[in-house]
């Protein structure tokens, strides 16, 4: 999961420093990613792990570190185990 997670960071969040260089718990606010990037980030992260953020869930902590994207999917179901899909999360979001 944290191989799609630093994936999807190097290819939208346009930090200032290597995705892969980023502590799991290092705020990523700190390294260049902006509140308009953070939205490319989490659309970015929907389709890849084919969830829906829900509304609860879309705010600047839920994105801040990868340790909290990946609690975040955590609790939308995926890498719950083996063969698991994660499911669509709903929401109000309109998306």
């Amino acid at each position: 999961m944290d191989e799609l997670i630093r994936s999807v960071l190097g290819d939208h969040a346009r930090l200032h420093v290597e995705a892969t260089a980023v502590g799991d718990d290092q705020d990523l606010y700190s390294v260049g990613l902006t509140s308009h990037a953070s939205v490319t980030v989490m659309l970015a992260l929907e389709d890849a792990f084919g969830v829906e953020f829900p509304d609860s869930l879309l705010n600047r902590q839920t994105f801040s570190s990868v340790s909290r994207i990946r609690a975040a999917l955590a609790e939308l179901g995926v890498g719950a185990g083996p063969g698991d899909s994660p499911g669509l999360a709903t929401g109000s979001g309109g998306r």
